[in-house]
């Protein structure tokens, strides 16, 4: 006899593991079925989280040998343990997952161990046991996107898993690709000594980001020391002994020229991971993509059967997976959930760090929408001078009618935590003129964002 529920959640990423909490909440009887032996997803096993150890613990390595002298701090004879900072990367993770188990039992999810297969719309098997439940969720996220020539072994030629277990520091690591996975593991790996060359085909980084935020990003980080290879394809990568040889190409045409280095980081995306689902056996329609498709309440074509996080069309964002979990959840239960994703914040996680929320300057232009910009460096910002993190600036983007606030981009310190306050504005469809008029304490970063919102109408007190 199948044990049956009346939600069964594929994966335990934040998409997952949100939703089936979620689930139990509103009280359905919840099963969330995961393979990896610890729950979490890619993010917090072999994805955010690690990667945010790393950033933080380079990052303090860094400071310790070059900033904390100007703030009269003298350090002698600085050193690396890299054996110990991977070993706190894995206390952080340790402590996430558990804290999911946790979780789980609190809100009487039952874990199922292994993974899952469709045997049919409305029943799944695992490890040999069928399960079936009236509501069925794929959140079985993402996979590392290969690259024709280039092999993986996860030693030389590595995806950000293998990046995040590297036991030396390498001496030239090459990023292929210029997206936020490449270019925060190469700030850690920088960080710690090595030369990064980042190899990007289009001609900026992070496509998608802002054009004067790219700008900014990539003159800074090449202050910083990365090189950069843009309009450049890799065609082949060969191991001689311990070194990679990279055949890189213009995008456009051209000459090919040879780059040697120890260690290759590959990361030029990430697909939807369905395999092994056995999909066909549900009925269950994916896209030319391969992702899973969806109507606007997160359903397939086959009822009860639902898909949410990177499996389906959108952003590869773990909060953007959390919030279509608990939407989904809430719907599920009669509700009306519902996810605003013209308020979904991106962030890359360097130094200076880079968030963004709504529309670019290119997509508001392109739109025909008559707007205004307003901008605030933070070299004007008194908290930012006395942290001696002054680099980057605020891009507020408003309606030049109604002054309703468009987009945000914030290329600085704690930008990650600044956007927050133009998530909720965006969310309630605040002008700018709302986020100036709006008292921020002194003296702090955030003031940054209020000072844009006063160039917004050419009125910042001070710049």
């Amino acid at each position: 006899m199948a044990e049956t529920f009346d939600v069964i959640v594929i994966g335990a990423g934040p998409g997952g593991y949100v939703c089936a909490i979620r689930a139990a909440q509103l009280g359905f009887k919840v099963a969330c079925v995961e393979k990896r032996a610890t729950l979490g997803g890619t993010c917090l096993n072999v994805g955010c989280i690690p990667s945010k150890a790393l950033l933080q613990s380079s990052e303090n390595f860094e400071e310790a040998k070059h900033s904390f002298k100007d703030h009269g701090i003298e350090i002698e004879g600085i050193k690396l343990d890299l054996a110990r900072m991977q070993a706190r990367k894995g206390e952080v993770v340790g402590a996430n997952t558990k804290g999911i188990e946790f979780l789980f039992k609190k809100n009487k999810v039952t874990w199922v161990k292994g993974a899952a297969k469709f045997t049919g719309a409305n029943a799944i098997e695992v490890e040999g046991k069928a399960y079936t439940a009236k509501h069925i969720v794929i959140a079985t996220g993402s996979d590392s996107v290969p690259l024709k020539g280039v092999e993986v072994d996860e030693k030389h030629v590595v995806t950000s898993t293998g990046a995040l277990e590297l036991d030396k520091v390498p001496d030239h690591m090459v990023v292929i690709g210029g997206g936020v996975i490449g270019l925060e593991l190469g700030s850690v790996w920088r960080r710690l000594g090595a030369e990064v060359t980042v190899v990007e085909f289009l001609d900026k980084i992070i496509p998608t980001m802002d054009g004067e935020i790219s700008k900014s990003f990539q003159q800074i980080l090449t202050k910083q020391g990365f090189k950069f290879k843009l309009g450049h394809k890799v065609t082949s990568a060969k191991l001689e002994g311990e070194a990679v040889k990279l055949t890189v190409e213009p995008a456009k045409g051209g000459d090919a020229e040879t780059i040697t280095s120890d260690v290759v980081l590959l990361a030029i995306g990430r697909y939807a991971y369905t395999e092994g689902l056995n999909l066909t056996a549900a009925g269950v329609e994916t896209d030319e993509r391969g992702r899973v498709k969806i109507d606007n309440h997160f359903q397939t074509n086959v009822p009860g059967v639902y898909a949410i996080g990177d499996v389906v069309a959108g952003a590869m964002l773990a909060h953007k997976a959390e919030e279509e979990g608990v939407a989904l959840a809430e719907i599920l239960s009669g509700q009306a959930g519902h996810v605003n994703y013209g308020a979904i914040p991106s962030v890359v996680y360097t130094w200076p760090e880079v968030a963004s929320v709504g529309q670019t300057e290119e997509e508001v232009k392109a739109a025909g929408v008559a707007y205004k910009v307003g901008k605030f460096p933070f070299m004007a910002n008194g908290r930012a001078r006395a942290m001696g993190c002054t680099d980057g600036f605020v891009k507020l983007i408003s309606e030049k009618e109604t002054d309703k606030l468009l987009g945000a981009h914030i290329i600085g310190p704690d930008a990650g935590a600044l956007i927050a306050e133009c998530v909720t504005a965006i969310e309630f469809g605040a002008s700018a003129e709302d986020v100036a008029r709006t008292c921020h304490a002194h003296p702090t970063l955030s003031e940054a964002v209020k000072e844009a919102a006063l160039a917004v109408d050419s009125r910042p007190i001070h710049v």
